[in-house]
Parts: structure tokens; C-alpha cells; sequence
């Protein structure tokens, strides 16, 4: 969950180098990139996500990810890839971040719909300083998530609203940045990983300062590391 502006770890990140859960799933970091998004006009009209639907079935029936999401996830690459080539994030991160937070716009039996939108809208709990939760009062008057005493997580990737405020982009065409559209919530958390990897998540340590943006835990680290490494070889995890 992504809890503060740039709430990074202090210091250098330690490199993970802990063995899969599963013997069968690589352990590399940054996990392996999976198969390469093709290229495509990033400027298209409309949702320039469906032009990746042909790349995203079968990687789809081999890891069980929705195509939508999927191809949310490499759009949002792809735009990363064109505009900010020095970042080197690959889908497979976005993926294995998406999977945690909310299984691809599925927590709870939310539905993906073909524009990326994710009903019924996935809201964290209350953060208000309990159950080991940050006390976040509210910064958006209840508008984006709903609660106009306390900030909550928000979408298929869990921004709170101060964040999503700051960093949210419209990445399906429609005009408006949503935190509950799996392409708006892709692209968003694509860019601000990069900021937040000081620019470079090819390196171990970027890639790891990055992830704890979400949850500054090594467990959540290595369990983003173990889907994305998962997805990277075409295999459910």
C-alpha cells in the first residue's frame, strides 16, 4: 500500500537474496522483465491498452492474470519505456505489485471491466492509527475514497488520496485519472516507482527502495519479487 509521498527506506536498500518460496520460481533482483510488450503509438486515441491484447492472452492463460490487467500493466511499461527509458521497469513488477495489493482488481470479487475500471470500487482500511496502521486524517474530504475522517487505500494498487492527488494519471483515454481504473493505477504507480528508484530500477537496490514505497517490509518485498519472477517465466504463482 502505498502509505506516504516518497516514503522511501532511509539509507541504501539491502539487496534481497533470499530463495524463492517455491523452487521453480528464479529469485533474481530486479526480477526478470517476462515477455517484452511490443511497441506501439503510446499517443493513440482511446485506450492505447486493448492494442496489447494479442500479447496479453497468452501470458494470460499460463499465469491466470486477467488480459485487461495485463495489458494495463503493459501499457504502462511501454509509456515508461518510450518516455523514460533510463528507469527499466519491466511489467512483471507492476504485475507482482498488483497481485499483493488487491489480486489484479479482484479483492473482495471486485469485477475488471474492458475499459480497466475495477467495481466495486477496493478500499483499504480505515488509517487511523490502529492495527498497526499509519494515522492518516483526511486530505480529500472523503471525495476519492470515501471517508471524510480518514484517508483509506485506494484501487487495484492502493494509493491514498494525497498521493494519488499529486501523481494520478489518465492512461485509458477517458479524460480523467481514476484510482480505481487498472490503467490509470499502472501508469501512475509506473512513474512514481522510477521517481521513488531515483530514476534506475534495473539495479538491486533501486528496484528494492522502489518496492518499499508500498510497504517498507522485507517479507512484502520478496512476496512482490516472487510473483513478478514468477510472471516473468510465464507460470501461475
Amino acid at each position: 500500500m502505498v502509505v506516504a509521498l516518497l516514503a522511501v527506506a532511509l539509507g541504501t536498500a539491502a539487496c534481497v537474496s533470499l530463495p524463492s518460496s517455491r523452487p521453480d520460481i528464479p529469485d533474481g533482483v530486479p526480477p526478470g522483465a517476462g515477455t517484452p510488450q511490443p511497441y506501439f503509438d503510446i499517443n493513440a486515441s482511446g485506450r492505447t491498452a486493448d492494442l496489447l491484447i494479442d500479447w496479453a492472452t497468452p501470458i494470460s492463460k499460463s499465469t491466470r492474470i486477467p488480459v485487461t490487467a495485463l495489458t494495463a500493466y503493459g501499457n504502462a511499461a511501454e509509456i515508461q519505456r518510450q518516455q523514460h527509458p533510463e528507469c527499466g521497469i519491466a511489467w512483471t513488477t507492476l504485475a507482482g505489485i498488483a497481485a499483493v495489493e488487491s489480486k489484479h482488481g479482484r479483492h473482495r470479487g471486485s469485477k475488471i471491466g474492458a475499459d480497466g475500471d475495477t467495481t466495486p470500487h477496493i478500499r483499504g482500511v480505515a488509517l487511523d492509527g490502529t492495527r498497526g496502521n499509519l494515522k492518516i486524517t483526511d486530505t480529500d474530504g472523503g471525495t476519492l475514497d470515501g471517508d471524510k475522517t480518514y484517508d483509506r487505500a485506494m484501487g487495484p494498487f492502493q494509493f491514498i488520496p494525497e498521493t494519488w492527488q499529486r501523481y494520478g494519471v489518465d492512461a485509458n483515454g477517458d479524460g480523467k485519472a481514476s484510482p480505481d481504473n487498472l490503467d490509470d493505477a499502472a501508469l501512475t504507480a509506473a512513474r512514481y516507482l522510477c521517481v521513488s528508484a531515483h530514476g534506475d530500477m534495473t539495479t538491486p537496490a533501486g528496484w528494492e527502495r522502489a518496492v518499499r514505497v508500498y510497504n517498507n517490509s522485507r517479507q512484502y518485498v520478496l512476496d512482490v519479487r516472487d510473483h513478478a519472477n514468477a510472471y516473468s517465466i510465464n507460470v501461475r504463482y
